[in-house]
């Protein structure tokens, strides 16, 4: 369940296709509900995603299949960047697999389809959740209102590791629990007859990965998490 190799844990919101942990998905529900009453179309973008997915994600990002952002959401070439540095862009936007928060079924992307122009496409990137986006509105609800359901925001601020995402979400609940049993040595054992582009690379760094992309921050707290 942590690494996102088993969907036994989860539960389907609605008609499909998003899924969580029963708890977080009542919670949610509740969360929505009282969002509509506020005049908002609470959304998930997305919600459960499993190791195989986070694999894609991540080595089409280190090849240069899939783009790769900056610190300030442009498009990076990578061709000619070193291992570490492709790494060092790849996690500030994206996990490596088996340390997505995604995995748990706890945590969740969020929107509100009716503020998106119809002309537009949603990129979840913040500027679409800031003062002057898109969904600046529902991100002031949300601040205002997501403790009440049991919700926050993991990557709230920029502490030099996951960029600022004002639209995840995670259950404190269940995330909190699934924070404390994930370890270097469960991630790197997910990894085994996997092919993780730069997995040599990234386990001898791990001692310097883990607590800044993927352990939350004993100071910090909900500021500083996995993605």
């Amino acid at each position: 369940m942590l690494t996102g190799r088993s969907a036994e844990h989860l539960v389907t919101l609605g008609e499909g296709p998003h899924r969580l942990q029963k708890e977080a998905a009542q919670a949610f529900e509740k969360m929505r509900q009282a969002a509509i009453v506020a005049g908002f179309d609470l959304q998930p973008a997305s919600t459960f995603r499993d190791f195989s997915r986070q694999l894609a994600i991540w080595n089409g990002k280190f090849r240069g299949e899939r783009p790769v952002l900056d610190k300030n959401s442009q498009p990076v070439d990578i061709s000619e960047l070193t291992t570490a540095e492709r790494c060092e862009l790849i996690l500030r936007w994206s996990a490596l697999p088996g340390a997505s928060r995604h995995h748990w079924g706890s945590d969740l992307d969020v929107y509100d389809p009716s503020l998106l122009p119809a002309d537009k496409k949603l990129q979840l990137e913040p500027w679409e959740y800031e003062e002057g986006g898109y969904f600046y509105p529902l991100n002031q609800w949300l601040s205002a209102h997501m403790a009440e359901f049991g919700f926050y925001r993991p990557y709230a601020e920029d502490t030099g590791g996951v960029a600022v995402e004002p639209w995840h979400l995670s259950y404190r609940p269940l995330a909190q629990e699934c924070e404390k049993l994930l370890t270097p040595h469960v991630l790197i054992s997910a990894w085994t007859g996997q092919e993780v582009a730069a997995a040599d690379w990234l386990a001898g760094q791990m001692t310097e990965i883990f607590p800044r992309f993927i352990a939350l921050s004993p100071l910090k707290g909900a500021h500083h998490g996995v993605a």
